[in-house]
């Protein structure tokens, strides 16, 4: 077998890997939330916290395990991408919970 298809093989192998690792860390937070919620042992503001912990602990692995977003040099303009894009989410997330919140307190 040459050289270049055995780079392709490791490289597949390399790849279903990461798919398997992140799909088994996404099943364990998801799991870890759903039981953290239908079981309760802590108050539930510090069950808040864990569920929004875990939930960004979740955004990262699926960043680096399913979209292949690294701190690399060459992965750094799909990072930013990312980010400015969810930075615009939540402006516009914010702003409409503010003018909710203000219809709401002129509604009541």
């Amino acid at each position: 077998m040459s050289a270049p298809q055995t780079d392709q093989r490791r490289e597949k192998r390399r790849e279903i890997l990461t798919y398997a690792i992140g799909y088994a860390l996404a099943l364990a937070l998801t799991g870890s939330a759903f039981a953290a919620v239908h079981w309760p042992s802590f108050p539930a503001n510090t069950t808040l916290g864990l569920v929004f912990g875990l939930a960004l602990v979740q955004m990262i692995v699926h960043l680096r395990c399913f979209l292949h977003v690294s701190v690399r040099r060459s992965s750094r303009d799909d990072l930013f991408l990312i980010l400015f894009s969810t930075l615009i989410i939540i402006l516009m997330v914010a702003g409409t919970i503010v003018i909710i919140a203000n219809l709401h307190g002129r509604m009541m």
